[in-house]
């Protein structure tokens, strides 16, 4: 169902990825996912992997949630993965069908890597948000951003437009899923039948969606305005941002895991 979609959503809990400083939460995690795409074996991989496992053992993050966001990526895996197995060739031949297609040693590893890089990228990617407070995460990129003031940016405006987006997907993700069980009860067939026909069947959502999203947004920007909203300029903060050892050590266990991709990198087999 589309009400399992759980990206964007905060988990509240005192854990230590929680209390961790969210301009650091920020930094590691764009840090990490470059690292994941650093990763050319297994073993680096792994190394990725169980830096993964630490940071959701620490975050006190549900399981279930997690695979509730690896879930809409499924399709993207299987397809990445019939895809690699089948147009990869190299290694040893395991069979061949009908005489053309062969699934080979090197298909079948690269569609595992693949794989394996997907899910911790969406997991480590899912902690961000699961782990921080819209309203930290909103300080958080607007402090990261502030030296584009020198351009004259509207940093505070920036920030608070990509905060917003990503705090209304729960919301428009809701939104969906009553409409369509709106519309199922009206009689609306929008599991059967082939693509195109299901692509029609869509069409009676997206319409009342865009018009709830617009309003939506005229009504959020109607509160700001009454609330007497005026951007950053001479704006002060009740929570201040401080860095504490909590940070250091996930930098410290970053630069390791960084340091061990790069040695492993080196002395093992290349996949991709």
């Amino acid at each position: 169902m589309v009400k399992d979609i759980t990206f964007g959503q905060y988990y509240p809990s005192k854990s230590a990825l929680h209390n961790m400083d969210a301009r650091m939460k920020l930094v590691l995690t764009f840090a990490m996912i470059v690292c994941i795409f650093l990763c050319h074996n297994f073993f680096s991989l792994g190394v990725m992997a169980l830096f993964t496992v630490i940071a959701v053992i620490f975050s006190r993050v549900p399981v279930k949630m997690l695979l509730k966001s690896i879930k809409p990526v499924l399709v993207i895996l299987i397809f990445t993965a019939v895809l690699n197995i089948f147009y990869t060739k190299g290694g040893e031949t395991y069979f061949t069908l009908f005489n053309k297609i062969s699934i080979t040693e090197k298909g079948v590893n690269t569609a595992v890597f693949t794989m394996i890089r997907i899910v911790v990228l969406v997991v480590l990617s899912s902690l961000l948000t699961y782990t921080t407070t819209p309203t930290m995460l909103t300080d958080a990129l607007e402090r990261l951003l502030s030296p584009l003031k020198v351009f004259h940016i509207k940093v505070h405006t920036l920030a608070m437009m990509m905060t917003l987006a990503l705090r209304f997907i729960p919301t428009l993700i809701e939104e969906i899923d009553r409409i369509m069980n709106a519309q199922k009860a009206r009689g609306a067939d929008l599991e059967t039948g082939g693509l195109i026909k299901r692509a029609k069947a869509l069409i009676p959502i997206f319409i009342p969606l865009m018009v709830s999203s617009f309003r939506r947004a005229y009504e959020l920007a109607f509160a700001m305005t009454c609330r007497c909203y005026t951007g950053g300029d001479g704006r002060t903060r009740m929570k201040q941002m401080k860095l504490g050892y909590r940070d250091f050590i996930a930098l410290l266990i970053c630069l390791i895991s960084l340091a061990g991709i790069i040695v492993l990198n080196r002395f093992f087999i290349k996949i991709i």
